[in-house]
């Protein structure tokens, strides 16, 4: 089996790039793990990769599915586990290349499929929590749940619920369903590179990104994604919301543009955030190297 490479790290670094020049060197297939790049119709706010780059190398998971559409992570692991094993087992060199620390996550060590939504048992812990505080239902999920309570800020009652909402329906902790999840962590050769640079520097590429993204049509596409049915997930790519209030007469659109630019950049620091608890990243300092030679450099520590 060839070692399955895994390329991360926050938006605007370069990683759909790199990836390419990568895996046209080891004649390897890209696995997306961008939960918006699944997304057909929007090409520019979604910064999709170039008909080059998706002609020279076969790209998985990259305009698979219409916004009608809403995806989960759930789905993506499973289709992405199968692809990825079947791959490495023919002995093909596989890069998966992405942002979505939660997608990255789940197929390096895998994911439980809770229980369905319980609306009802939801709104009960929800108004239980505007009654007596997100203290009282933090202090209740730590009697049933103590490993996931250690792990859940007392601020994030989205998660306090989800969480609580698992136990009482399945009356199994979440923590004792992720043990019994495996991914491709322990069972495949994996390595996983992830791409920083310093803050000025990625503020800058993302302003930069963005710009671009209003020269080629941001505006236009967004009109056109408005008129279709779109997902609860595709609602969430950012330039919709933002575009949408310019559409609407709300904001200018430079206004629009700065909003987009800030979003946008608080959204890399979580990113940033995420991968850095990380141990198994091996990271790699982007400032000053071109696409071809950071991919070359990973290539140099494959072979090591």
């Amino acid at each position: 089996m060839k070692d399955i490479i895994f390329i991360v790290g926050p938006t605007a670094l370069g990683k759909t790039e790199i990836s390419y020049h990568l895996a046209r060197q080891i004649s390897a297939q890209i696995v997306s793990c961008d939960s918006m790049l699944i997304y057909r119709e929007p090409q520019i706010i979604t910064s999709k990769p170039p008909s080059y780059m998706l002609d020279g190398v076969k790209h998985c998971f990259v305009g698979s599915i219409p916004v009608a559409d809403s995806y989960s992570v759930f789905d993506y692991c499973k289709k992405a586990f199968e692809v990825i094993s079947e791959l490495s087992a023919k002995g093909e060199p596989v890069v998966v290349c992405g942002g979505s620390g939660l997608y990255v996550k789940a197929i390096l060590d895998g994911i439980i499929k809770g229980p369905a939504r319980d609306q009802n048992l939801r709104n009960t812990l929800l108004q239980r929590a505007e009654l007596k505080g997100k203290q009282y239902l933090y202090e209740e999920l730590k009697k049933v749940d103590p490993k996931t309570a250690e792990k859940i800020s007392i601020s994030d009652l989205k998660r306090i619920i989800r969480a609580l909402e698992v136990y009482y329906t399945t009356g199994i902790p979440i923590s004792a369903k992720r043990q019994k999840t495996t991914g491709l962590w322990g069972k495949f050769p994996v390595k996983v590179f992830g791409l920083r640079a310093r803050r000025e520097n990625m503020y800058s590429r993302i302003n930069k990104r963005v710009d671009l993204m209003f020269e080629q049509g941001a505006v236009a596409e967004v009109r056109k994604l408005l008129k279709l049915d779109l997902s609860i997930t595709a609602e969430k790519i950012i330039g919709i919301g933002e575009i949408e209030k310019f559409l609407n007469g709300t904001i200018s659109q430079e206004q629009a543009l700065d909003e987009m630019k800030k979003n946008t950049r608080n959204f890399a620091k979580r990113q940033v955030t995420w991968f850095k608890k990380d141990s198994r990243i091996e990271w790699i300092d982007i400032d000053e190297l071109s696409p071809q030679q950071l991919a070359g450099d990973i290539l140099k520590r494959i072979k090591k």
